[in-house]
């Protein structure tokens, strides 16, 4: 029997099951393609994401050691995308078997609504799980594996769920379709189109490449790329060389908001931290403010 020229594993996020991302795995490949998009369970989904992470480790350890020479192609939606991260750290053995990682509409810094539910990050539940800063290790796996995030934007700056900031990480390949919300990503003509561009061509989007400045903010304990919304309240609290600002305010809540401006007024970066963590962003805008 001849090998698959290649595997496909397609994984559904929180609250969801697998149909619509099958139907996506159908507008990408053809029947001679083995699909693989296993249905974690809806209210398993709301529980901890590590049984999850285990029954996708299952099936996947399963199929490499029975397709040795064959390399995969994964998407993951929103938690699905989280899960592959979450394995591929775990795997690095895998990586040289990896054809492409696509993201679609993933938190990788940190859900904003879950760090709301869990703002001391004490693990509270699911919340607890998409909540966590994963942008590292996704990093690292992108260095090496050809990656694509794709996110949506419909009020400019999240999905409606996931805020846009939130899905961006060093070394991967980024498209934003504005007017996409966060379910309807997971199947829509537009999104196959762009991972079969992706497939054959690694280049497709836009690098991603943090300045000093957001990598500074990024790297403050507890920081969570957030939604732009609070942007045109921010006060400027640093005034930069080049013309750019950082600017602070605080939400409803006395959540502590940080944005970074370019030279012309545009909003480039969106994160906030909760109340356990304001002195360490205090701490790092005077860094910053001594450095520049």
């Amino acid at each position: 029997m001849v090998d698959p020229a290649f595997l496909l594993f397609v994984q559904h996020g929180w609250a969801d099951d697998n149909r619509a991302m099958m139907l996506l795995a159908r507008r990408l490949v053809t029947d001679t393609i083995p699909v693989f998009a296993p249905s974690l369970g809806y209210v398993q989904t709301w529980v901890r994401i590590e049984p999850l992470i285990q029954a996708v480790e299952k099936l996947a350890s399963e199929q490499i050691a029975k397709y040795p020479d064959v390399p995969l192609k994964i998407i993951g939606h929103s938690m699905g995308g989280l899960i592959w991260l979450e394995l591929l750290h775990r795997h690095p053995e895998w990586w040289s078997r990896i054809h492409s990682l696509v993201l679609i509409a993933s938190p990788v810094g940190g859900a904003d609504v879950a760090r709301a539910i869990d703002p001391l990050n004490w693990g509270i539940g699911i919340a607890g799980d998409l909540g966590k800063n994963r942008k590292p290790i996704a990093a690292a796996i992108a260095s090496i594996i050809p990656t694509l995030v794709i996110a949506g934007d419909i009020d400019g700056g999240s999905d409606g769920t996931v805020p846009v900031e939130s899905t961006k990480f060093q070394n991967a390949r980024f498209i934003c379709l504005p007017g996409l919300a966060h379910a309807v990503l997971r199947n829509y003509p537009t999104v196959a189109t762009i991972i079969q561009d992706f497939w054959m061509d690694a280049n497709v989007g836009e690098a991603i490449v943090y300045d000093d400045i957001v990598q500074r903010l990024q790297a403050v304990p507890g920081m969570t790329d957030g939604h732009r919304r609070d942007f045109s309240k921010a006060q400027i609290a640093i005034a930069l060389p080049n013309g750019a600002t950082i600017r602070t305010c605080k939400n409803l809540f006395g959540i502590d908001c940080v944005f970074v401006a370019s030279p012309t007024g545009e909003c480039l970066y969106a994160g906030f931290v909760g109340w356990l963590h304001a002195p360490d962003l205090q701490k790092a805008l005077e860094d910053i403010q001594q450095a520049y």
